[in-house]
């Protein structure tokens, strides 16, 4: 399926297979496997919801990109970028989408805002997410080889109705934080507030 989109240089300089290349350099084998899953799915998802399917499959392939980076690389790029003070006292699973996306810039010549913003929300969500913010962060929420209680619902809901899908990635997201004691980070609250009470969902 991906393997017929030819990228042009409107987002970024690299082909499809000089970017898979500059990606797995930076991921382990599952994680790089994960990534392309991702983008399939993307892919689909972009078709279905009439969204720029070119620029689906960059977004799918680096939302993961800076995953596996040591903690320092997100650190010294918070203050290099001069973002959020406060993301500091945070972790990889915020670090890897909000500060990745600064180095995604950097390093892979990747400026289009919607694709950054895309990588940017794929964890946390945000107020107001473009289509393709959406189609990622569900995308990497269903991909194929997750297996977890409610996804086949997720992916019924991604089917149907993309906003209600992300209202229930949303919902279960912040219910897993709450029951396990986790902190939740204030932008995991925005998109509660949001996408989910004007939703509709359903338990």
């Amino acid at each position: 399926m991906s393997e017929t989109i030819t990228y042009s240089d409107r987002y970024t300089p690299d082909s499809r297979d000089q970017l898979l290349t500059k990606i797995s350099r930076q991921l382990k084998p599952a994680r790089f496997e994960h990534v392309q899953r991702v983008e399939a799915t993307a892919i689909k998802l972009a078709k279905q919801y009439g969204v720029n399917v070119e620029k689906a499959s960059i977004a799918g392939l680096i939302h993961d990109y800076a995953k596996q980076r040591p903690d320092k690389d997100f650190i010294d790029a918070i203050h290099r970028y001069k973002l959020d003070p406060d993301l500091v006292n945070w972790n990889n699973a915020i670090w890897h989408g909000v500060v990745g996306a600064e180095l995604i810039k950097t390093e892979l010549g990747i400026f289009d805002e919607e694709i950054i913003d895309a990588v940017r929300f794929h964890t946390t969500g945000n107020r107001y997410m473009t289509k393709l913010a959406q189609i990622i962060y569900m995308a990497d929420y269903i991909e194929p080889a997750r297996d977890f209680d409610g996804v086949e619902k997720a992916r019924l809901l991604t089917s149907q109705n993309l906003a209600l899908a992300v209202a229930y990635q949303t919902k279960h997201t912040l219910m897993y934080l709450l029951t396990n004691n986790q902190r939740i980070y204030p932008k995991t609250i925005d998109t509660y507030n949001a996408w989910v009470p004007q939703s509709g969902l359903e338990n």
